[in-house]
């Protein structure tokens, strides 16, 4: 491995950035939620993973890439995943699902630890065969391994999460020299598959069918959609004022975590929106900016599958605020309410940042 450079200061600054906006913005959307004895207790907690999160970027900047693509931590990492999601599936439902691990009062959500895992096990099959790349021996591990892991999310239910593995893990593939023509088989073997998990699952079918007919129960299924869309249309070009929205008074559910993208329309306006768009964009450009100079096949994929997922991700929850998707419950990265989605982005920034220390 060549000489380690200095780390991309401006994709550091843009992570600092997004991670402290963020807190600003859940403390804003949450201020009206409950409290315990006078104390934002969303504040504290996504604090405490921000610390956290903060702490694992570091490490992640600084452990040898080359030790991370060891055999033994790849598919150890990869048991362990799997170990993970099934224990969730065992354990009790909170809301009708089963996607959260209760450790010692804390919640984790495996499904977001498994976003890593899998983004790190392609990167290393593509390194594998870095020698043959494009050679169809690479789709048979990463298709069994994607199959796993996406069935077992499914199991939660949780179809914006498995949605969005599948795709990162696509994008990492396509970008690997994977002939076209696997795509397509790929994709006509998805259809069948995508609808009957939908039909099979009562709220998602739902959710699909008020997607398609927007004035389908306004006071039910369309409800979410219908009040995210009213707060950001309220906020218009400058927004009503910083904690001044009026949507997150139990109007619009959940406006802390799967909406905030809505509250910061609503209260930074258009201008606010555009420019977390841009801070993103800025963001993208910089993880493509360091696959592209990684001295090596598996740090140039690391660096590209995890700029892509969270491109991805940031991409399907302002989709889903503004309706141009169905609802589901993405968060937003750095951003929105959630210790695991947090913890999770900061160590994938922090392994973007690693690989930009070996151009």
């Amino acid at each position: 491995m060549a000489k380690k450079l200095a780390f991309d200061k401006l994709l550091f600054s843009t992570v600092i950035v997004l991670t402290a906006f963020g807190l600003i913005m859940v403390y804003s959307a949450s201020a009206v939620q409950d409290r315990d004895a006078g104390v934002n207790r969303f504040l504290v907690k996504q604090s405490l993973a921000a610390a956290l999160g903060l702490a694992a970027m570091w490490v992640a900047m600084h452990v040898d890439l080359r030790r991370l693509r060891q055999p033994v931590v790849v598919y150890g990492g990869m048991l362990a995943m799997f170990a993970l999601l099934l224990a969730t599936l065992l354990g009790p439902e909170w809301n009708d699902v089963n996607r959260w691990l209760f450790i010692g009062g804390v919640s984790v959500q495996p499904s977001e630890l498994a976003k890593l895992a899998v983004v790190i096990f392609v990167a290393y099959q593509i390194h594998r065969q870095a020698e043959r790349q494009g050679d169809n021996a690479l789709l048979l591990p990463c298709g069994m391994v994607l199959a796993a892991v996406v069935g077992l999310i499914l199991l939660q239910p949780d179809l914006g999460t498995a949605a969005l593995i599948c795709a990162v893990a696509l994008l990492m593939l396509f970008l690997s020299g994977v002939r076209k023509r696997f795509f397509a088989s790929g994709a006509m073997a998805l259809v069948p598959l995508l609808a009957a998990v939908i039909l099979t699952v009562d709220y998602q079918r739902e959710r699909l069918m008020a997607f398609l007919d927007p004035g389908l129960e306004p006071m039910g299924m369309n409800w979410q959609a219908n009040q995210s869309l009213i707060a950001v249309g309220s906020g218009g070009l400058a927004g009503v004022g910083l904690a001044q929205g009026v949507q997150k008074l139990h109007f619009l559910p959940h406006p802390h975590s799967d909406f905030l993208y809505a509250v910061i329309a609503e209260e930074l306006g258009f201008l606010g929106a555009v420019a977390v768009l841009g801070v993103f964009a800025l963001l993208i450009w910089r993880g493509a900016v360091a696959g592209a100079r990684a001295n090596e096949t598996f740090g140039r994929f690391l660096a590209w599958g995890l700029t892509g997922m969270l491109a991805l991700q940031a991409s399907l929850h302002v989709g889903v605020v503004l309706k141009l998707l169905p609802t589901k419950g993405i968060p937003l990265p750095f951003i929105s309410y959630g210790g695991s989605s947090l913890v999770v982005c900061l160590i994938a920034a922090g392994l973007i940042l690693n690989a930009s220390q070996h151009g």
